[in-house]
């Protein structure tokens, strides 16, 4: 199934007909699965397909809304939150369908087979991603710029770096440069202030946001994280410090949520 904008580029150029067209956009603007509503006219509202959240789906609820946005169009595809144990079960499952193979117990379904050269699957495993079909090509100018105050904010931070890149953004990853040191912050000022959008990550009192806020002309997306002793109550101290940020222009997601930073980075980032 193709995207609704190519659909009408095609019908534009007379490939097909209006019947056609029609028969298409009557289609209903999600496909009930049962156990999840896949939101096929995402796209259309928001500028990016739906992303799928694997916490809490089995391997074969996630393979079963991957196939079935394969077959409404979708070429890209981004699942977060997977573990290493369910990655490699997604895999498997993804190979079974392709090779037309069934599961015993009939547990995978899909109302149509998907080719095998369809399906080009990556597993990150510093970011708990899955990836099928590749990043969407890079169709903006600007970049994102990801900085960690730590080395232990990484996982989060490649989270965020991973799906901006799947969004279509270039981006610059500064790892390991918080306050503790600001000279290995400072190193990095050509890179920061060139940024369209920066997204800065760190647990433990949480300052490199205000830091970053004040040398930087866009936007900065804090994202606090779990990181640190036992009075950062697992990220609630970064998290409050970066509310009471100083620094204007500084916004704030919840605490190691790197998607929600990434892709609210993002679409600043596409904006003409």
């Amino acid at each position: 199934m193709k995207d609704i904008k190519e659909i009408l580029l095609e019908y534009k150029a007379g490939n097909i007909s209006e019947e056609e067209v029609l028969l298409y956009l009557k289609r209903a603007p999600f496909v009930d699965m049962g156990f999840a509503k896949l939101d096929t006219h995402r796209s259309l509202r928001q500028g990016a397909h739906e992303i799928i959240y694997g916490a809490g789906k089995t391997a074969e609820q996630i393979v079963s809304i991957i196939l079935a946005m394969l077959e409404n169009g979708q070429e890209h595809i981004l699942v977060t939150r997977v573990d290493e144990e369910k990655a490699a079960e997604v895999e498997k499952l993804l190979k079974l369908r392709k090779t037309g193979a069934d599961e015993a117990d009939g547990s995978v379904k899909t109302g149509e087979r998907i080719a095998e050269a369809d399906i080009k699957y990556s597993y990150f495993s510093d970011a708990r991603l899955v990836i099928v079909g590749g990043n969407i090509p890079v169709d903006c100018e600007g970049y994102i710029a990801v900085i960690t105050a730590g080395t232990s904010d990484i996982p989060v931070a490649e989270e965020a770096a991973r799906t901006a890149e799947f969004l279509g953004n270039s981006v610059v990853r500064i790892y390991d440069a918080g306050v503790a040191g600001l000279h290995r912050l400072l190193d990095h000022l050509d890179e920061i202030m060139s940024a369209r959008v920066i997204i800065a990550i760190a647990g433990m009192e949480g300052a490199l946001a205000s830091v970053v806020g004040g040398l930087a002309s866009c936007p900065v997306i804090a994202v606090p994280t779990s990181v640190g002793y036992g009075a950062s109550f697992e990220g609630l101290s970064a998290l409050l410090s970066m509310l009471n940020s100083c620094a204007s222009g500084v916004s704030v997601v919840n605490i190691d949520n790197g998607f929600g930073a990434a892709y609210q980075a993002s679409m600043i980032n596409h904006m003409k």
